[in-house]
């Protein structure tokens, strides 16, 4: 029951960073591109390059936190298998 309760959260936790890194990056570029032109006088058109750029950035991000967190997921994974199998976890010293 407990290890289900955690995996529910850790796969929530995932799937929230995993928003956030492809959110940021764009809401930042929209914050540039909102200041350039509202308050230097940069032509509007900013906004249709530096949000696809933001758009673009996060998407590598999410990309590159979802393959990070695979492999932390399957490493986990292995470590509860050896550890429900022998017994004892084999990193733990004696």
């Amino acid at each position: 029951m407990q290890n289900k309760f955690f995996s529910i959260f850790y796969g929530i936790n995932i799937v929230m960073q995993a928003i956030i890194s492809l959110v940021s990056p764009a809401a930042i570029m929209f914050g540039f591109a909102w200041f350039f032109v509202n308050k230097v006088g940069a032509p509007s058109w900013l906004y249709a390059i530096l949000i696809p750029v933001g758009i673009i950035i996060g998407l590598v991000s999410m990309v590159k936190f979802a393959i990070i967190a695979a492999t932390g997921l399957e490493r986990l994974e292995k470590q509860n298998y050896n550890k429900t199998k022998t017994g004892h976890n084999k990193n733990e010293k004696k």
